[in-house]
């Protein structure tokens, strides 16, 4: 089974260099709908994982949601839609699944597909050296 080592691992190493150059005051930085995703992302999983038997990941999703906003250090109303993006993953999959079934480890298997994706593309894209 894949865990979303990239997912941590990339959108930290963000930090570098395209949070630090940050982009001009007001204006979301370029990779901000993707970052909007991956915190939706992270809350599905933060549901969906203990759901489907995964308990040794504790509060893993969740943790890797405020390792993104330490390292983002976004503006009060930025980090409150960051924060929205998480419980909107974590509520719309609540409001689907109270059991683990088949399609919820489908559900799973696609999350952390595309979050790997998407922390490369954004390491690749906008990660700098």
């Amino acid at each position: 089974m894949r865990i979303l080592v990239l997912l941590t691992a990339g959108a930290l190493a963000l930090s570098s260099s395209a949070f630090a150059a940050g982009p001009t005051e007001g204006a979301p930085p370029p990779y901000d709908g993707d970052l909007m995703r991956l915190a939706e992302i992270l809350g599905a999983l933060h549901y969906l994982r203990p759901l489907c038997g995964v308990t040794s990941e504790g509060q893993r999703w969740r943790t890797e949601m405020q390792a993104l906003i330490d390292t983002e250090q976004p503006t009060d109303a930025r980090r409150a839609k960051i924060i929205s993006s998480f419980n909107r993953g974590y509520s719309s999959y609540a409001e689907v699944y109270r059991a683990c079934t088949p399609a919820a480890r489908v559900a799973v298997e696609r999350q952390l597909d595309e979050g790997s994706r998407l922390a490369h593309d954004i390491v690749v894209r906008y990660g700098g050296n």
